[in-house]
């Protein structure tokens, strides 16, 4: 599948997310029985609330909120080198991030047509999140969102994970490990997943959050040229805009 697409119409995306509030004591009394009632079921008897919440909240959309989109996309220079250029979206005010997000989706399919989002997991976490932070927020889904009721073959998504497992439904990689095993420089260098809460809330330094998010964009998009037997992205080929 990888091989019939074209570099140019791929949009490869991450996401970063953080509980949406600090910890379990900000969230009010209705709040923290429903929190309790969702980690009941899936956390360890010896986990207390405060605990599940400051490792969980984050990657649930009914509790978290996301922080930061980057996006990526292909192109050939004058020379016919490959290139690619990023652009993030960021800040405290979430409905913003997503209509930004949104409108840039918009004038991708205005200018490239069809088009495929990509990323590490993106059917199971980024694209779902997304969708789902939208219509908490009040926002329509796009067309091209919706995806409810869709195979996954009438979805325009291209997975890494999913490239990987070749098949093996069982079979789950980080993007930190498949990174390593095809020797791409780790997006992993400075923070990890685990560490934004704190880098958010804590330090309240949400410029190191956007640059971890952007190297996650450039990781998977070294993975889908290898995928299709191409040279990895140059530094001097990358580049970030406002």
């Amino acid at each position: 599948m990888i091989h019939q697409i074209n570099l140019t119409n791929l949009l490869v995306i991450d996401i970063e997310t953080v509980p949406s509030v600090p910890d379990f004591q900000h969230l009010d009394e209705e709040w923290k029985v429903l929190w309790e009632d969702k980690i009941s079921k899936t956390m360890p008897e010896n986990f207390s609330l405060e605990e599940s919440y400051l490792q969980r909240a984050g990657i649930l959309a009914e509790f978290g909120k996301i922080i930061c989109i980057s996006t990526g996309f292909f192109y050939h220079d004058a020379t016919g080198k490959t290139c690619f250029k990023i652009k993030s979206f960021s800040g405290d005010d979430e409905t913003a991030i997503l209509h930004s997000f949104v409108d840039l989706l918009n004038k991708y399919r205005d200018k490239r047509g069809i088009f495929s989002v990509t990323g590490h997991n993106v059917k199971e976490f980024d694209v779902p999140y997304i969708c789902r932070r939208m219509l908490i927020n009040n926002i329509p889904l796009p067309d091209y969102l919706q995806l409810s009721g869709k195979r996954p073959w009438e979805t325009n998504i291209v997975d890494t994970m999913e490239l990987w497992k070749f098949g093996d439904y069982k079979n789950y990689v980080s993007l930190k490990l498949l990174a390593a095993v095809l020797g791409i420089a780790t997006p992993k260098d400075d923070i990890d997943g685990s560490m934004v809460r704190d880098v958010y809330y804590g330090e309240q330094n949400l410029t190191r959050i956007v640059t971890y998010c952007q190297k996650d964009v450039v990781t998977v998009a070294n993975i889908i040229l290898r995928f299709k037997n191409l040279p990895y992205l140059e530094k001097e080929n990358i580049t970030i805009t406002e």
